[in-house]
Protein backbone atom coordinates (compact mmCIF):
# COMPACT_ATOMS: atom_id res chain seq x y z
CA UNK A 1 0.00 0.00 0.00
CA UNK A 2 2.36 2.71 1.44
CA UNK A 3 6.11 1.99 1.21
CA UNK A 4 8.16 4.94 2.86
CA UNK A 5 12.53 4.69 1.70
CA UNK A 6 15.12 6.78 3.26
CA UNK A 7 12.43 9.16 4.15
CA UNK A 8 14.32 12.90 5.90
CA UNK A 9 12.50 16.01 6.90
CA UNK A 10 14.11 19.02 8.11
CA UNK A 11 12.09 22.41 8.94
CA UNK A 12 12.97 25.43 7.86
CA UNK A 13 14.61 26.79 11.48
CA UNK A 14 16.99 23.67 11.17
CA UNK A 15 14.69 21.23 13.05
CA UNK A 16 15.29 17.84 11.78
CA UNK A 17 11.42 16.24 12.45
CA UNK A 18 12.05 12.65 10.52
CA UNK A 19 15.71 10.77 10.65
CA UNK A 20 16.19 8.47 7.62
CA UNK A 21 12.31 6.11 8.21
CA UNK A 22 12.01 3.52 6.72
CA UNK A 23 8.60 1.78 7.02
CA UNK A 24 6.28 -0.53 4.91
CA UNK A 25 2.65 -0.34 5.72
CA UNK A 26 1.03 -3.69 5.83
CA UNK A 27 -2.22 -3.90 4.59
CA UNK A 28 -4.08 -4.18 7.30
CA UNK A 29 -7.38 -2.30 7.64
CA UNK A 30 -6.01 -0.42 10.97
CA UNK A 31 -2.48 1.04 11.89
CA UNK A 32 -1.61 3.39 14.45
CA UNK A 33 1.63 5.57 14.54
CA UNK A 34 1.99 6.23 17.91
CA UNK A 35 4.59 9.09 19.80
CA UNK A 36 4.73 11.99 22.12
CA UNK A 37 4.42 15.60 20.84
CA UNK A 38 7.71 16.43 18.63
CA UNK A 39 8.48 12.70 17.88
CA UNK A 40 7.72 13.56 14.14
CA UNK A 41 4.49 11.68 13.58
CA UNK A 42 2.46 13.90 12.42
CA UNK A 43 5.22 15.08 10.09
CA UNK A 44 5.28 12.07 8.76
CA UNK A 45 1.46 12.08 7.80
CA UNK A 46 1.74 15.50 6.23
CA UNK A 47 4.87 13.56 4.24
CA UNK A 48 2.32 10.84 2.99
CA UNK A 49 -0.40 13.45 2.41
CA UNK A 50 1.88 15.46 0.08
CA UNK A 51 1.61 18.62 2.15
CA UNK A 52 5.21 18.62 3.12
CA UNK A 53 7.93 17.48 0.96
CA UNK A 54 11.21 15.54 2.08
CA UNK A 55 14.72 16.83 1.59
CA UNK A 56 15.53 12.97 0.83
CA UNK A 57 13.70 9.83 0.11
CA UNK A 58 10.55 8.08 -1.33
CA UNK A 59 6.95 7.67 -0.35
CA UNK A 60 4.94 4.98 -3.06
CA UNK A 61 1.48 4.58 -2.91
CA UNK A 62 0.17 1.07 -4.52
CA UNK A 63 4.21 1.32 -6.36
CA UNK A 64 3.58 4.68 -7.68
CA UNK A 65 5.47 7.38 -6.64
CA UNK A 66 3.06 9.95 -4.60
CA UNK A 67 4.93 12.96 -5.66
CA UNK A 68 4.90 12.09 -9.71
CA UNK A 69 1.08 11.02 -9.53
CA UNK A 70 -0.95 13.52 -10.57
CA UNK A 71 -3.28 15.58 -8.01
CA UNK A 72 -6.90 14.51 -8.97
CA UNK A 73 -5.94 10.75 -8.57
CA UNK A 74 -3.57 10.93 -5.40
CA UNK A 75 -6.51 12.81 -3.63
CA UNK A 76 -8.74 9.74 -5.35
CA UNK A 77 -6.82 7.38 -3.40
CA UNK A 78 -5.70 8.89 -0.06
CA UNK A 79 -7.92 10.86 2.37
CA UNK A 80 -6.90 12.76 5.01
CA UNK A 81 -8.68 13.90 8.42
CA UNK A 82 -7.41 16.61 10.86
CA UNK A 83 -6.89 17.36 13.90
CA UNK A 84 -9.14 20.24 13.46
CA UNK A 85 -11.41 18.49 11.39
CA UNK A 86 -11.51 21.44 8.55
CA UNK A 87 -14.79 21.44 7.81
CA UNK A 88 -17.01 24.22 5.96
CA UNK A 89 -18.43 26.45 8.23
CA UNK A 90 -21.36 27.92 6.30
CA UNK A 91 -22.24 24.47 4.58
CA UNK A 92 -24.30 21.84 6.27
CA UNK A 93 -23.07 18.32 6.82
CA UNK A 94 -24.93 17.15 3.62
CA UNK A 95 -23.18 20.09 1.76
CA UNK A 96 -19.88 18.95 3.41
CA UNK A 97 -19.93 15.79 1.84
CA UNK A 98 -21.25 16.67 -1.74
CA UNK A 99 -18.63 19.16 -2.95
CA UNK A 100 -15.83 17.14 -3.56
CA UNK A 101 -17.30 13.86 -5.30
CA UNK A 102 -19.02 16.61 -7.40
CA UNK A 103 -16.12 19.28 -7.86
CA UNK A 104 -12.80 16.75 -7.78
CA UNK A 105 -14.46 13.53 -9.30
CA UNK A 106 -17.25 15.39 -11.80
CA UNK A 107 -20.08 12.95 -10.77
CA UNK A 108 -23.56 13.90 -10.61
CA UNK A 109 -25.30 15.87 -8.30
CA UNK A 110 -28.07 13.25 -7.68
CA UNK A 111 -25.72 10.74 -7.66
CA UNK A 112 -23.57 11.94 -5.00
CA UNK A 113 -26.72 13.61 -2.87
CA UNK A 114 -28.03 9.72 -2.80
CA UNK A 115 -24.56 8.21 -1.99
CA UNK A 116 -24.35 10.63 0.93
CA UNK A 117 -27.58 10.25 2.23
CA UNK A 118 -26.76 6.73 2.02
CA UNK A 119 -23.47 6.90 3.86
CA UNK A 120 -24.62 9.34 7.03
CA UNK A 121 -27.60 6.71 7.35
CA UNK A 122 -24.82 4.04 7.64
CA UNK A 123 -23.12 5.72 10.12
CA UNK A 124 -26.44 7.01 11.89
CA UNK A 125 -25.96 10.36 11.86
CA UNK A 126 -28.32 11.28 9.11
CA UNK A 127 -30.68 13.23 11.29
CA UNK A 128 -27.03 15.83 10.69
CA UNK A 129 -27.61 16.17 7.27
CA UNK A 130 -29.25 19.93 7.75
CA UNK A 131 -26.79 21.31 10.77
CA UNK A 132 -24.02 22.69 10.18
CA UNK A 133 -20.55 21.87 11.77
CA UNK A 134 -20.80 24.59 14.99
CA UNK A 135 -24.51 22.98 15.75
CA UNK A 136 -22.30 19.43 16.28
CA UNK A 137 -20.46 17.49 19.13
CA UNK A 138 -16.88 16.35 18.68
CA UNK A 139 -17.67 13.14 18.30
CA UNK A 140 -20.27 14.14 15.54
CA UNK A 141 -17.73 16.68 13.68
CA UNK A 142 -15.68 13.85 13.91
CA UNK A 143 -17.81 11.50 12.19
CA UNK A 144 -18.86 13.74 9.81
CA UNK A 145 -15.43 14.22 8.23
CA UNK A 146 -14.67 10.53 7.77
CA UNK A 147 -18.05 10.54 6.26
CA UNK A 148 -16.56 13.53 4.24
CA UNK A 149 -13.47 11.45 3.11
CA UNK A 150 -14.87 8.44 2.31
CA UNK A 151 -17.15 9.87 -0.13
CA UNK A 152 -14.22 9.98 -2.29
CA UNK A 153 -13.73 6.10 -2.37
CA UNK A 154 -9.96 6.05 -0.84
CA UNK A 155 -8.14 3.35 -0.81
CA UNK A 156 -6.44 4.37 2.12
CA UNK A 157 -7.56 7.59 5.02
CA UNK A 158 -5.20 9.36 7.32
CA UNK A 159 -6.62 10.05 11.05
CA UNK A 160 -4.69 12.77 12.77
CA UNK A 161 -5.42 12.53 16.61
CA UNK A 162 -8.56 11.31 15.98
CA UNK A 163 -9.41 11.06 19.87
CA UNK A 164 -8.05 14.36 21.12
CA UNK A 165 -11.11 16.13 21.32
CA UNK A 166 -12.93 13.62 22.70
CA UNK A 167 -14.16 12.16 26.00
CA UNK A 168 -13.78 8.99 27.49
CA UNK A 169 -17.62 7.26 26.73
CA UNK A 170 -17.17 8.90 22.75
CA UNK A 171 -13.58 7.42 22.35
CA UNK A 172 -15.05 4.54 22.82
CA UNK A 173 -18.16 4.68 20.38
CA UNK A 174 -15.84 5.85 17.93
CA UNK A 175 -13.34 2.75 18.15
CA UNK A 176 -16.51 0.22 17.63
CA UNK A 177 -17.67 2.59 15.05
CA UNK A 178 -14.09 2.39 13.03
CA UNK A 179 -13.47 -0.65 13.15
CA UNK A 180 -17.19 -1.24 11.20
CA UNK A 181 -15.66 1.29 8.68
CA UNK A 182 -12.71 -0.97 7.96
CA UNK A 183 -13.41 -3.22 5.40
CA UNK A 184 -14.25 -0.14 3.09
CA UNK A 185 -11.16 1.56 3.42
CA UNK A 186 -7.29 1.14 5.48
CA UNK A 187 -7.26 3.65 8.18
CA UNK A 188 -3.32 4.49 9.60
CA UNK A 189 -3.78 6.69 12.35
CA UNK A 190 -1.24 9.05 14.05
CA UNK A 191 -2.11 9.32 18.12
CA UNK A 192 -0.65 9.80 21.13
CA UNK A 193 -3.31 7.80 22.95
CA UNK A 194 -1.94 4.29 23.69
CA UNK A 195 -5.29 2.70 25.24
CA UNK A 196 -7.05 3.87 21.85
CA UNK A 197 -3.92 2.36 19.72
CA UNK A 198 -4.22 -1.00 21.57
CA UNK A 199 -7.73 -1.49 21.26
CA UNK A 200 -8.39 -0.20 17.71
CA UNK A 201 -4.99 -1.50 15.68
CA UNK A 202 -3.75 -4.39 15.57
CA UNK A 203 -0.30 -3.50 14.41
CA UNK A 204 1.31 -0.24 14.63
CA UNK A 205 4.86 1.66 15.46
CA UNK A 206 6.32 3.83 18.03
CA UNK A 207 8.08 7.03 17.17
CA UNK A 208 10.62 9.26 19.08
CA UNK A 209 12.58 11.91 18.33
CA UNK A 210 11.84 11.56 14.31
CA UNK A 211 12.79 7.76 14.50
CA UNK A 212 11.13 4.65 15.51
CA UNK A 213 11.78 2.87 18.42
CA UNK A 214 9.32 0.22 17.36
CA UNK A 215 7.19 -1.80 14.86
CA UNK A 216 5.04 -4.87 14.28
CA UNK A 217 2.11 -6.15 16.45
CA UNK A 218 0.52 -3.89 18.78
CA UNK A 219 1.27 -6.16 21.79
CA UNK A 220 4.76 -6.11 21.25
CA UNK A 221 5.10 -2.37 20.29
CA UNK A 222 3.29 -1.00 23.83
CA UNK A 223 5.71 -3.95 25.74
CA UNK A 224 8.93 -2.56 24.36
CA UNK A 225 7.48 1.03 25.52
CA UNK A 226 6.60 0.26 28.69
CA UNK A 227 10.02 -1.66 29.43
CA UNK A 228 11.99 0.67 27.48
Amino acid sequence: MINVKNLCYTYGDGTTALHNINVKFPETHIFAIMGLSGSGKTTLLNCMARFLVPQKGTITLSGNDIYEMPEKEFRSQLGVVFQKLNLFPHMTVLENLCLAPEKVQKRSHKEVHTSALAMLDRLNIEDLSDSYPSQMSGGQAQRVAIARGLMLKPKVMLLDEPTSALDARTTEDFSLWLKELKLDTAFIIVTHDLAFAEKIAPKGMYMSDGKILSYGNIEEVLQHIHTS
